[in-house]
């Protein structure tokens, strides 16, 4: 019986049919001779009838069977347009499945007993197939075809190979009665993680979930953010994008940041943008080895960039990779320009008394630790040291150019090869953009203005090539992320702007494939 039981057997001849090929014996001697069971015609019909209700109910009792042991071996085929993919203002299509309890437990476990291999393993024409065409793969002509034809991929070859999307029909099998899968959107809050070895199907269930965001409209005819980050860079990915994109009508909305590809990707500034001005330290150090000895230069490093950030904010300049490695290399001229900025505010007089400073120096009344320092650093160190000036930013620099030279370049040693590969030829154009630029058509973004936009994002990082950049540039983002995240939270994303309401809530898509590249304690307050 097809109906559950205690125990349960699916794997098994479909005997019902017999009962089935005996009901429809007895309905037709009933019909064409009723007399022979001593029947008259009224109660002969009447016979006939109840034998075909019971013949039907044990036919579909074995059509459950076949297509049961069918499935196990070899699942229907499933295809769906990316038009046909469905959109809900409520919910989040996933797919076709069913809720798994003891019953698929206990039929999946039949499936291994070996009693029941010959009705889940590839039957003995399939195996025969398949061998064939490996030995015929570089035969001439007419045999070539007849490996062509057991390839076939019809309905009317009973040897057809399976389709190549890999994973065991059996996990699906076991239930025959599959449904629609969604996930109410007010659940995605929470977040979702999708695990999976390679080729089981994780970047394409994404490209599921990113085709419905796109296209997805609220009650009011707006549509959503939608941001995708892509370590390795999947092409495939990048035009599905683009054409559901092109599709809804967003495609002036599309941006996309590719570290492979910098000449026709947008232009991003992962330090350009923050909450606090620490954030700008926490990012480019963060990505250094925090084990063992190697933590201690890391905080100096981050005290150390965190110095040059407080600086070029105070000049009023939008701190970037470039920038932060010319004053790490030479910090000497940021502290000479900081020293004019705020002496020309502050004591206008005060170079008068450096520059004949200055003039005293030379090789014998030099300190040992500013030996290597220009002449005019020295100086500054020398009037600031008699006289009383309190600026958190100018006490911070000079404690920089105090160290000694050499000293001070093995303890920055660590930081100058990570910014060196973020500055390194055409990447640096897209990390470090020129704001004042006019000519380049590469648009410059940022992530409040992308949510302000309400647009789509494709972030390909390229970690193939160079994983270190990409992991450094991927943080940065999150981070930068997390902190707009925590403006919005405080603020709306209308702050600032004139004739605006508070309390107006964006849906923001984040899709992170290949997430383990991506994932570090920047992601974590999210």
């Amino acid at each position: 019986m097809a109906q559950p039981h205690a125990v349960e057997v699916l794997l098994r001849p479909a005997v019902e049919l017999y009962t089935v090929a005996v009901c429809a014996a007895a309905a037709l001697l009933c019909l064409v001779a009723p007399w022979s069971l001593a029947l008259n015609p009224l109660l002969g019909l009447g016979s006939a009838l109840a034998f075909l209700v019971f013949g039907i109910i044990r036919l579909r009792e074995a059509r459950f069977i076949l297509h049961y042991r069918r499935n196990v071996r070899r699942l229907p085929k499933y295809v769906m347009t990316s038009r046909a993919v469905p959109v809900s203002q409520q919910r989040l299509f996933i797919g076709r499945g069913f809720r798994w309890d003891q019953r698929h437990t206990h039929r999946l476990m039949q499936t291994y007993r070996p009693e029941f291999r010959r009705y889940v393993e590839p039957t003995a024409a399939y195996r025969i197939a398949r061998r064939l065409e490996e030995r015929l793969e570089l035969a001439p002509f007419p045999l070539s075809k007849l490996a062509r034809l057991t390839a076939w991929d019809s309905p009317f070859n009973p040897a057809r190979p399976l389709p190549p999307v890999g994973g065991m029909p059996r996990l699906h099998g076991i239930e025959p009665h599959e449904v629609d899968v969604t996930l109410p959107l007010g659940e995605r809050v929470g977040h979702s993680l999708v695990l999976g070895t390679t080729r089981v199907g994780k970047t394409r269930l994404a490209e599921l979930f990113i085709t419905q965001d796109i296209r997805r409209r609220n009650a009011v005819d707006e549509h959503e953010v939608v941001i995708v980050f892509d370590p390795k860079g999947d092409a495939d990915l990048l035009k599905r994008m683009y054409v559901e994109a092109k599709r809804a009508g967003r495609e002036g909305e599309f941006y996309v940041f590719h570290l492979g590809w910098p000449d026709i990707s947008a232009r991003y500034n992962a330090v350009g943008r923050f909450g606090r001005i620490s954030e700008v330290a926490t990012r480019i150090a963060g990505q250094l080895s925090g084990e063992g000895n190697s933590a201690a230069f890391r905080e100096f490093a981050w005290r150390f960039v965190n110095i040059i950030a407080r600086a070029l904010v105070e000049l009023g300049q939008r701190p970037d990779y470039l920038l932060i490695q010319r004053h790490v290399v030479n910090i000497d001229a940021l502290f000479i320009e900081y020293a004019q900025h705020y002496f020309a505010s502050n004591e206008p007089k005060a170079w008068e008394v450096i520059v004949q400073i200055e003039a005293r120096l030379n090789d014998k009344n030099i300190p040992r630790n500013m030996i290597g320092r220009e002449k005019r650093v020295i100086a500054l160190e020398q009037y600031l040291s008699q006289v009383r000036v309190y600026d958190p930013v100018l006490d911070g620099l000079r404690s920089a150019v105090r160290y000694d030279r050499t000293y001070f370049d093995k303890i920055v040693a660590s930081l100058l090869p990570l910014l060196e590969k973020l500055t390194t030829g055409k990447i640096s154009q897209l990390l470090a953009p020129d704001y004042a630029d006019l000519a380049d058509p590469r648009p410059i973004f940022d992530w409040m203005q992308i949510i302000r936009k309400k647009a789509v994002v494709y972030v390909g990082l390229d970690a193939l090539s160079d994983a270190e950049v990409s992991a450094a540039v991927g943080n940065s983002m999150f981070s930068d992320l997390v902190s707009v995240a925590g403006h919005i939270y405080k603020f709306g994303i209308d702050d600032g702007l004139p004739g605006t309401g508070s309390g107006v809530k964006v849906p923001i898509n984040v899709h992170a494939d290949e997430f383990n590249e991506l994932m570090g304690d920047e992601f974590i307050p999210m």
